[in-house]
């Protein structure tokens, strides 16, 4: 029950209103205040300031986010883990960045599906250090970061070497001036910001900045403007000429790494599930 709790508590610091929250739970008001509550009254706190018209955090609700978080993701695994049938034999946990999963894991995990028997995924989505925590703390097998982790026990692979050019909705802004009067910078980590940053020193500086390529396709296909994106993505748009092609900005690499223990019991099916990358290793 102390799970249902969590998962109400995070609903309801999601919408900051009871009624949304019971909505989208599929139960009623009365019952989202009570198991708050509850909640409340176990750990000690208050989680919402209740007094001015709109319901707020406090300061301990905030601090609880991240920990209900974790909680209802280790049930989870602990649940799948237990729960497996015989068809599935073995539980694989995979963590990434949001934009990771964005740009290569999604085919991945429908090759896995298809051509490897015996695995249950789990799949979930963390920052950077906390992708390496769990993975010291055993709570994920695998870790897909953009730079390779330097701890003894852990062994990095790079999986894939992603190419980055520059695409414009603007089939007259084809030359890389025209196109950076309306860019959007989208984040990669600090090492393409410097190499873009050496590339354009004279640009006007980035309109908008956004945290995921997918979250930056979709605003400049809506909205208009440019942005350095994984030919992945853009494909299709530009096939279609939703998209150009800058041919004159300098493309970037972004490599991404498959981080795992050495000593995983499951080594042996993350190197298979490994193998499934259309790549040379090195």
């Amino acid at each position: 029950m102390k799970i249902e709790l969590l998962k109400t508590f995070l609903e309801v610091s999601r919408s900051l209103h009871f009624r949304i929250a019971s909505e989208n739970l599929f139960i009623t008001q009365s019952a989202v205040s009570a198991r708050i509550k509850l909640l409340e009254e176990d750990l000690g706190v208050l989680l919402f300031d209740r007094s001015k018209k709109h319901l707020k955090l406090t300061p301990e609700g905030h601090r609880l986010i991240k920990h209900a978080n974790e909680l209802i993701f280790m049930w989870q695994k602990t649940k799948q883990d237990v729960g497996i049938t015989a068809q599935h034999s073995m539980q694989l946990v995979v963590g990434a960045t949001s934009t990771i999963w964005d740009i290569v894991l999604q085919n991945w995990l429908h090759k896995i599906h298809l051509n490897v028997e015996d695995v249950s995924l789990l799949t979930s989505t963390y920052s950077a250090p906390e992708l390496r925590k769990s993975l010291l703390n055993r709570v994920i097998d695998i870790a897909f970061l953009f730079d390779p982790t330097f701890v003894g026990e852990i062994v990095s692979e790079k999986v894939a070497t992603v190419p980055l050019h520059l695409v414009t909705t603007n089939p007259d802004h084809v030359d890389s001036s025209a196109a950076l009067t309306d860019f959007i910078m989208v984040d990669y980590g600090e090492s393409i910001t410097a190499q873009y940053l050496r590339e354009f020193q004279d640009a006007p500086e980035a309109k908008h900045f956004m945290s995921q390529p997918r979250i930056a396709l979709n605003f400049i296909l809506d909205a208009g403007g440019a942005a350095y994106l994984p030919r992945q993505i853009t494909f299709e748009y530009l096939k279609s000429n939703q998209l150009f092609l800058v041919d004159e900005a300098p493309v970037f690499r972004r490599e991404i790494y498959a981080n795992y223990l050495a000593k995983n019991q499951k080594v042996d099916m993350i190197e298979q599930v490994l193998q499934l990358f259309p790549h040379v290793r090195t």
